[in-house]
């Protein structure tokens, strides 16, 4: 069994559950209320079982990522649509790949959209690299590159910083002004650099992934950093996603492409050397730390979000292989040796 294949089983097993005729994962195990759900959780949940289910994974149902997005529809009032826009993104982003664009989600995106960015939430009082990102990026997944191409050229002059090359958070409307807010999280940089590969624009997107390799990995090597749990424990998995089609994107500079596989193989392997062994009702299953920090073991209570970031880091890794392998296997044999 691959890496990946042991996340998603131990996933599946910890936190999946059925609900009504769909699927959902749980927030935590031990269990939280049961009312808490996490919406944009289950959009990645749903991102993975795709990754899962594309590599044939024997672990993974087909079509259990369509449940998670029937599951989504149900838990959330039979509709997609919820208050913030970056999370009806990822769902959108989610949706698309299996072949579906949610018409609801679609319109409240568009609604999103302003001269300068896309808002965060119906509030509409600040507009971030969180719901920019992802927006323009599903906008070149579906043909509308100019409106892409406006929306990333946004975040290029309003929120790159100019002496490290990563996107801060997003500007917040406060009366009159907009007021900077200069956090820097590993997610934001992912949906970025997938929009810029998606539009071709693959200079800035291997200049992303040099500031990502220079500014956002831990002093020892290649590993990248991470937030912590809640929402922050997706966050680095949502970055190894894009790096990984970077490092997979034969348009992208040799140097730039090397450098965000290694990214990818180093977190990764980081991630699943501290995963611990547990017993969960009666089946073995494999734990994962909440980050990459020194104290980020696994602890009693795990999160469905620092576990999805380990799968979605294992799914980015095996995806490299696989497209390493393929391009071996289909490379021409010159004087008797195999290109390596």
């Amino acid at each position: 069994m691959s890496n990946a294949d042991e996340a998603a089983r131990s996933v599946l097993a910890i936190f999946g559950r059925p609900y009504l005729t769909g699927l959902l994962g749980e927030v935590a195990r031990p269990g939280r209320e049961r009312r808490e759900w996490h919406y944009w959780w289950q959009a990645h949940l749903a991102d993975c079982l795709l990754d899962a289910e594309r590599r044939g994974s024997p672990e993974v149902r087909p079509g259990s990522a369509r449940k998670v997005l029937r599951g989504v529809w149900l838990r959330n009032r039979l509709r997609h649509r919820n208050s913030f826009y970056d999370d009806m993104a990822w769902l959108a982003l989610a949706a698309l790949r299996m072949g579906r664009r949610v018409r609801s989600l679609d319109a409240a995106l568009q609604r999103a959209i302003t001269s300068g960015g896309a808002w965060w939430n119906t509030s509409r009082d600040y507009r971030n690299t969180a719901a920019t990102g992802p927006i323009a990026l599903y906008l070149a997944r579906t043909g509308r590159t100019r409106k892409a191409e406006d929306l990333l050229d946004w975040l290029l002059a309003e929120l790159l910083h100019p002496a490290t090359g990563l996107f801060q958070d997003g500007l917040r409307t406060v009366g009159a002004e907009s007021v900077l807010v200069p956090d820097v999280y590993t997610y934001n940089q992912g949906p970025a650099l997938g929009a810029m590969l998606e539009l071709g624009r693959t200079d800035q997107a291997a200049a992303l992934v040099h500031a990502v390799e220079e500014h956002l990995t831990r002093p020892e090597g290649r590993v990248l950093r991470t937030h912590g749990g809640g929402d922050g424990g997706l966050f680095t998995g949502i970055l190894t996603r894009y790096l990984a089609l970077a490092a997979t994107d034969r348009r992208m500079p040799a140097a730039a492409r090397e450098s965000a596989a290694g990214m990818v193989s180093a977190t990764a392997d980081h991630l699943w050397g501290r995963r611990l062994e547990r017993g969960w009702r009666g089946r073995a299953v494999v734990v994962f730390p909440a980050g990459t920090g020194p104290g980020d073991e696994p602890g009693e209570k795990v999160e469905l979000s620092t576990q999805l970031q380990a799968w979605m880091a294992l799914e980015a890794q095996a995806g490299q292989l696989a497209f390493t392998t393929k391009s071996l296997a289909s490379s021409p044999v010159t004087s008797g040796s195999i290109r390596s």
